[in-house]
């Protein structure tokens, strides 16, 4: 038998990435968690997690009863919400995970203002590399990007594209000047490699507006010495005149528009890159949650980065 304390174990441990920070959550001690992990899986008859250097990695197993536990306690913890009326509806918690830089940008200030708008509400933000990756322990995820995937429900909060550049330094050094997409197979790019992906192969359409037309499309793979998968780091190479790199325009437009970073390719637009709050389909949207992406559309709009 399952008990609701198994249920907020594995919400725990899918939260808090580690048995240390899992115990924390529920002030236990981290032998005490072992324990009652062990006592689950022997009931269950399957192993739910591995412990290793870098943390609670979840079998598939541990991953589907992850899923469940943390929509039952939803669940459970949002019938106050539904049986008071949406009165009680602004008090409680909303978790958001979000990438680290743009997190840091503007979501850190937009749950800042949300909060002394309506102090009774809890809003854990959890910045991350990945934010889809720990999705499952949060009410919404702020991805930048477009979106293959039925499960989830987007909310766009932001148009965002992404723009091709370099440090006038740089573009200063060029041998003769870019006209063409395909003169970037002979140029020094740096990489970013983020979401588990590697984006070394950028594409373009020429024109803005134009429709999208695959005949059009020119996709060339670069190359350079330098890749992360932080974009600011990114960001700070092309800063310093190391580079070419394609980064969104909520960190680049500021920069082109201070004239430290300038604008290369400009008769050739980039994949758009929106930026959106995702909630699963299988949740309906709570007061609160609705609360949060009224708040974060306000916040940018107009659109800060143009």
């Amino acid at each position: 038998m399952i008990s609701f304390d198994d249920l907020r174990m594995i919400r725990a441990l899918g939260s808090g990435g580690s048995l240390a920070s899992a115990a924390r959550l529920l002030d236990l001690t981290p032998p005490a968690l072992t324990v009652r992990l062990r006592r689950l899986e022997e009931t269950l008859g399957v192993h739910l997690a591995v412990r290793g250097a870098r943390g609670i990695t979840f079998t598939d197993e541990g991953r589907r009863l992850l899923e469940e536990a943390v929509e039952v306690l939803d669940r459970i913890e949002a019938l106050p919400e539904r049986i008071g009326g949406e009165a009680r509806s602004m008090a409680g918690r909303l978790r958001v995970v979000a990438p680290f830089g743009f997190g840091r940008q503007y979501m850190a200030r937009i749950v800042r203002d949300l909060h002394l708008t309506h102090p009774s509400l809890n809003i854990a933000l959890n910045l991350c590399d990945n934010p889809l990756r720990d999705a499952a322990t949060h009410d919404v995820v702020i991805h930048i990007g477009e979106l293959n995937d039925s499960s989830w429900v987007g909310h766009m909060l932001a148009p965002n594209d992404r723009v091709l550049c370099a440090s006038p330094a740089f573009v200063a050094r060029l041998k003769e000047p870019l006209s063409h997409p395909m003169q970037l197979a002979n140029q020094t790019c740096l990489c970013l490699k983020e979401n588990d992906e590697d984006l070394t192969r950028w594409r373009f359409m020429p024109g803005r507006g134009t429709r999208k037309n695959p005949r059009n499309e020119v996709s060339i793979r670069v190359a350079g010495p330098l890749s992360s998968n932080d974009g600011m780091a990114v960001t700070q190479w092309a800063l310093d005149g190391l580079g070419i790199m394609a980064r969104s325009e909520w960190e680049a437009g500021p920069l082109i528009a201070s004239g430290r970073l300038v604008r290369l390719l400009p008769d050739w637009h980039m994949e758009q890159a929106p930026v959106f709050a995702l909630t699963p389909t299988r949740k309906g949207a709570s007061a609160r949650l609705r609360l949060f992406i009224e708040a974060c559309r306000q916040a940018l709009d107009p659109v800060p980065w143009r």
